[in-house]
């Protein structure tokens, strides 16, 4: 079954009295319980293409020019408001990539996140006191392997470290139990032994709650770890689609080719003896 499906969505923004598409036609689908990735590199689209999903475009500047995009069998942009706001946050969630700018730091993040739950489980009619609440955000919390908790709840974002904050993202994104969950660059400014981390994480509490990922990121070594179908953007359109395996054994396109050999190697000529001997010699690398 179809989860999510975008189709022949165009996005234009107007600025300075002039008017610029960013988004051509673009189709995607999401099958429930999937994990999909759309990759491409900055300004391809892609976060453009999940704030549209999401509701989230700020009109103006931005205008949906044409398109369809459908949750569940239900249009999200002729669907009333106040309908596509009780979706959004509940049966769709999203981790943002940037952990201190989503954060509030004045607020702890046992606060923030009960304040969350507390409007979803409004929107969603369910009946949850202060500490029903606190029992639920340590609970989403320990899901997220956070150790201790009910400390990190009693902390503010500045005592945690960068993996920690965007375990904590993750965790405000499952509060609601949603069917859909949008993943924008989880591991960006994250060191690699840490976003392998919560790549690990992400696939894992996906596999384990039934839920449809769709993983926005520019990171091929990514898209390969976390993804059983990719939609290449290129330029506000998509311009290549295959599963994982196949688009990395033989991509169609020339942009994709590119994107697959722009991948960093272990190996190569700036690993040789020869390189190695140059350093040695004080010459550097050639």
């Amino acid at each position: 079954m179809t989860l999510l499906s975008v189709r022949d969505l165009s996005v234009s923004f107007t600025t300075y009295g002039r008017t610029t598409q960013v988004l051509h036609d673009v189709s995607l689908d999401v099958p429930a319980c999937s994990q999909i990735a759309l990759v491409g590199e900055s300004g391809s689209g892609k976060s453009v293409t999940m704030k549209a999903i999401m509701g989230l475009l700020s009109t103006p500047p931005a205008r949906i020019n044409s398109g369809q995009i459908f949750y569940d069998g239900e249009d999200l942009l002729t669907m009333p408001p106040a309908r596509r706001m009780a979706l959004r946050g509940t049966a769709m969630s999203m981790v943002f990539q940037d952990p201190m700018s989503s954060l509030n730091p004045v607020f702890t993040i046992g606060d923030q996140l009960g304040t969350i739950l507390k409007y979803a489980d409004r929107r969603l009619g369910r009946q949850r006191g202060r500490a029903g609440r606190r029992a639920r955000v340590a609970e989403v919390l320990a899901q997220v392997r956070m150790r201790e908790p009910e400390r990190v709840a009693g902390s503010y974002p500045m005592q945690l470290s960068g993996g920690m904050r965007q375990r904590v993202l993750i965790a405000m994104a499952l509060l609601s139990e949603p069917t859909l969950l949008i993943a924008d660059e989880p591991g960006t400014a994250l060191d690699v032994t840490t976003q392998a981390q919560i790549l690990k994480l992400l696939k894992d509490l996906v596999e384990a709650k039934d839920l449809a990922l769709l993983m926005i990121t520019h990171n091929l070594g990514v898209v390969r770890e976390t993804s059983s179908y990719v939609y290449v953007m290129h330029k506000g359109r998509v311009v290549e689609e295959a599963p994982t395996e196949r688009l990395f054994a033989a991509p169609a396109e020339q942009y994709t080719r590119d994107l697959i050999a722009a991948v960093p190697r272990l190996t190569g000529p700036a690993l040789t003896a020869a390189t190695g001997e140059a350093a040695r010699q004080g010459g550097g690398a050639p």
